[in-house]
């Protein structure tokens, strides 16, 4: 089981995306506040579909209270700041990918304090970033292929 976090994020298309991703996949999605927009945004429904009852979801007031409800667990810090790319670490089972809000990513601090578990996909120079629900997908994707798909058919 892998765990999705999404830290402030600010597109409701992008979060019901996500969520979709993570009911398909059975990944946790835990969502950390604030939220440029409502959870009852009918935006978010919409790009979630009927996907809602198949995901487990958790809710954070901030990120101090993600890790202090989340201690011991293995964070992934995934930004465009990274030195490390996504395929040189291994996923254990249980872990955090982290994932920042759309127009600034993560609190630097997390990348710079954990350079190890700082991680980044490859793109093309000069290019800001690719789409966050692209990004989940990818790195999620990848990480349970590496596990031969276990649960999925």
């Amino acid at each position: 089981m892998i765990n999705v976090v999404l830290v402030e994020p600010e597109i409701p298309q992008n979060t019901g995306n996500i969520a979709r991703t993570c009911a398909c996949t059975g990944a946790r999605l835990h969502l950390v506040k604030p939220f440029g927009f409502e959870i009852s945004d009918r935006t978010l429904k919409r790009a979630g579909l009927d996907y809602w009852d198949k995901v487990e979801i958790f809710y954070y007031d901030d990120l101090a209270d993600f890790f202090e409800k989340n201690r011991g667990g293995t964070f992934f810090y995934l930004s465009t700041k990274a030195k490390r790319i996504y395929t040189d670490v291994c996923f254990p089972d249980g872990c955090y990918l982290l994932f920042g809000k759309e127009t600034k990513g993560l609190p630097e601090n997390l990348i710079f304090d954990n350079p190890d578990n700082a991680i980044r996909i490859p793109m093309g120079e000069n290019l800001r970033s690719l789409n966050l629900a692209n990004s989940v997908a990818i790195v999620l994707y990848d990480a349970l292929r590496r596990e031969g798909f276990k649960g999925l058919r």
